[in-house]
């Protein structure tokens, strides 16, 4: 029997290089009934982990409220409570219902939480040293009324730390969607599985440290999503040149916004492409870039379209219109941001010029709100589920998609989605998309299949934000971060 859990997401980033399977509602149920007797047996294994995992983050901690729900998280609650009176803390279970009308295991669960001598109170306590989420985990999201949201509400303005078993009560397990009244936990346990709704949405902000414990069952079915493993580093062979590395063009850079641009091009040269050309759509009258001027300024009738990376759309206002048949048509390799997914979002010509492009020749790095307007719905619809907008471009378009945001979303046509595990606020800002793009199209012009490349640059991206030491880190600074 497994005890020990392993921390997969800590507070500066992913603790871990390796991908992880995560699971939705319904295959993580079909888990706990392999076994006749399972549930019991796992709820056992559940409390004993949870236990463990508050001890060692609390180790003194005198007073432990566990907040209990009528379902099993709430029974998983109470086998921890069990424990943590017996060695020795003192614990306080709040519940409101019945325990005769629990689940078997989880009423199980209660009676050896009274065995071992856990205090039970319909309240909350007025002081404790750390709280127990054990309210809701993976069922129906539902809003949570009358003690539950006074619980919750107590929990999330005190400064005692909340460890959330399974999910974050009210957090969505699949799409880390959050009702208006949910838990913001400093830890979240995760159980038998990991669920994609801890890693996207809003489920970063409200799961704090995200721990796993598998309680020993492994997996037989296809996961949901993965998240995103660290990408491989490339060694550069000590025999190679400028040509080994391939060319990145960037179209875009209307009037007044010609800094994205450069952006976008400073991000392709210091992510590895050979050369990198800028195409300005305001008349490029810069001839050189002074803080790059290893960049190469041309027209956009001057662009080689044999075998070069493009990258179209960063600052392309309207301008970038004009322009996208040609590209959309003769681009070898291609990455659409920005003003060009805006333009092609409001022409169906040029949707259907889109899909009729090769397939995985092209990336598409939408935010929330470039991804509504591509699928004709609001916002607040591809945020509810951000894994199945992500997948419903790529298969609109027969595109990779980066759906970009807490939990970038990586994927193709008939490909599991990703989530990337890198990345914080301090991405929040003028520019920083830009520098992805660049950095995407450097990937693919070093010879990435278009997914990879995805996956690498938004890891990258992401890793950069972890790493920096300041408060705020500017798009002219991430640009030039070298892994």
């Amino acid at each position: 029997m497994s005890t020990n859990s392993e921390r997969i997401l800590g507070a500066s980033g992913p603790t871990t290089l390796l991908a992880w399977p995560l699971y939705g509602m319904a295959q993580t149920r079909a888990m706990e009934n392999l076994h006749p007797g399972a549930c019991t047996t796992l709820m056992q294994q559940a409390g004993l982990a949870l236990a463990r995992l508050t001890l060692a983050l609390v180790p003194h901690a005198r007073l432990v409220w566990v907040a209990c729900g009528p379902g099993n998280n709430g029974g998983d609650g109470l086998e921890a409570a069990a424990h943590l009176q017996q060695w020795g803390k003192q614990v306080v279970a709040s519940l409101v219902h019945d325990p005769e009308k629990s689940p078997p295991d989880a009423y199980h669960a209660w009676q050896a939480a009274q065995a071992a001598g856990v205090g039970f109170s319909d309240r909350a306590p007025a002081h404790y040293d750390v709280c127990v989420d054990a309210l809701f985990g993976i069922g129906t999201l539902r809003p949570l009324q009358s003690a539950y949201a006074e619980w919750v509400a107590q929990m999330n303005s005190a400064h005692a730390p909340t460890i959330a078993v399974d999910l974050p009560s009210g957090l969505d397990a699949e799409s880390g969607a959050v009702s208006d009244v949910h838990v913001v936990a400093q830890h979240t346990l995760s159980l038998l599985t990991l669920k994609p709704g801890l890693f996207t949405g809003s489920g970063r902000d409200a799961c704090g440290e995200v721990w796993f414990n598998s309680l020993a069952v492994c997996a037989t079915t296809p996961p949901l999503a993965w998240l995103q493993s660290a990408p491989a580093q490339q060694p550069r062979p000590h025999a190679s040149n400028k040509g080994s590395y391939g060319d990145v063009c960037i179209v875009g850079g209307a009037s007044g916004m010609r800094g994205a641009v450069l952006l976008a091009a400073r991000s392709a040269l210091q992510g590895g492409a050979g050369r990198v050309f800028v195409c300005p759509l305001d008349e490029p009258d810069l001839a050189l870039d002074p803080q790059c001027p290893e960049l190469m300024v041309r027209r956009f009738e001057e662009l080689n379209w044999s075998d070069t990376t493009l990258v179209a759309g960063c600052g392309g206002g309207q301008s970038i219109a004009d322009h996208l048949p040609q590209i959309l048509r003769d681009a070898k390799r291609l990455v659409l941001d920005a003003d060009a997914l805006n333009r092609i979002s409001e022409s169906p010509a040029l949707q259907e010029a889109l899909r009729q492009r090769p397939n995985a020749s092209t990336v598409l790095t939408p935010h929330p709100l470039e991804a509504a307007r591509l699928l004709s719905v609001t916002v607040a619809t591809v945020q509810a589920d951000r894994l199945h907008a992500a997948q419903a471009l790529a298969e609109r378009f027969q595109c990779v998609v980066v759906l970009k945001g807490s939990g970038s979303i990586i994927t193709a046509s008939g490909e599991t989605p990703r989530i990337n595990p890198t990345g914080n606020a301090k991405l929040a800002t003028a520019g920083t998309g830009d520098v992805l793009a660049g950095l995407l199209g450097a990937c693919m012009a070093n010879g990435l299949p278009a997914l990879d490349a995805a996956c690498a640059a938004v890891y990258r991206h992401g890793l950069a934000a972890d790493r920096w030491p300041g408060p705020v880190l500017s798009a002219s600074v991430l640009c030039q971060w070298r892994d």
